[in-house]
């Protein structure tokens, strides 16, 4: 295995959670606290402190310390095109299946 497949493998790992995704999500609006991830998200802070800290660990994330305020921001905005593209092939698999549906709906 090359070190590309090693790192897209790794990458894949670290996008399939999905509370990691919403919080990239959020991110994309801008930097936020974990205090505002926690609030949108609806989770307890520490379940969102653990996701940030993998995400940074693997260096998707960066922080920026305002007097005791941490603020989290997306590294690479390229990340942002991987799940846009991601979206887009889930809704081309939401299309063929609904088309899919349509054929198979005919009178029995």
């Amino acid at each position: 295995m090359t070190a590309l497949h090693e790192f897209k493998a790794e990458l894949y790992k670290i996008l399939g959670h999905p509370t990691r995704l919403r919080i990239l999500e959020l991110l994309r609006a801008g930097e936020k606290t974990v205090s505002e991830l926690q609030q949108a998200l609806d989770v307890e802070a520490s379940s969102v402190s653990q996701q940030l800290a993998i995400m940074r660990s693997h260096q998707l994330v960066d922080t920026r310390k305002q007097g005791t305020n941490v603020f989290y921001r997306v590294r690479d905005p390229l990340i942002f095109e991987l799940m846009d593209i991601a979206k887009k092939i889930f809704e081309h698999q939401v299309a063929s299946m609904n088309s899919l549906l349509d054929e198979n709906s005919g009178p029995f």
